[in-house]
C-alpha cells in the first residue's frame, strides 16, 4: 500500500516535515497521557451516605440560599473546594447546597477547569 506524502508539523511555526502519522516532529512530540495523582480519591457507599445524612441533620438549609436571605432546602453535599482542585473528601470540606445552587457552582468549576486563565 502506497504511503502518503509528508506532511507539516502542527505545531504552530513549525516547518518540519512528519511521515509518522503522529502530526508532530520530534521536537514537538505531545507528552504522554498520565493519570494524575495529586487528585483526592472521591467517598462512596455507605460512608458516603452517612456523611451526607450528619451533614443535612447538622445544616438543613442551602449555604448559598442562607448566604442570600433564602430558606431554600439543602439536597445536594457539595464540596466547597472541588477535589480536582485539591479539596479535602471530609467534613472540613462539605456544605449542603440546593439542586439549583449546585448546578450553578458545577458550571462554574467546570468553565475554571477548561480556561484556566479565565479566572
Amino acid at each position: 500500500m502506497p504511503r502518503s506524502a509528508p506532511k507539516k508539523c502542527s505545531y504552530v511555526g513549525c516547518r518540519k516535515l512528519v511521515s509518522d502519522g503522529s502530526g508532530r516532529c520530534e521536537d514537538h512530540a505531545r507528552p504522554a497521557w498520565v493519570k494524575r495523582t495529586e487528585v483526592t480519591k472521591r467517598i462512596t457507599g455507605r460512608r458516603l451516605q452517612k456523611l451526607r445524612a450528619d451533614l443535612f441533620a447538622r445544616e438543613p438549609l442551602c449555604a448559598e440560599c442562607k448566604r442570600a436571605g433564602r430558606v431554600t432546602p439543602a439536597t445536594q453535599r457539595d464540596h466547597i473546594i472541588p477535589l480536582c482542585e485539591g479539596g479535602a473528601d471530609d467534613e472540613t470540606n462539605e456544605q449542603g447546597l440546593c439542586d439549583p445552587c449546585h448546578e450553578t457552582k458545577s458550571l462554574a468549576e467546570a468553565q475554571r477547569s477548561r480556561y484556566p486563565s479565565r479566572k
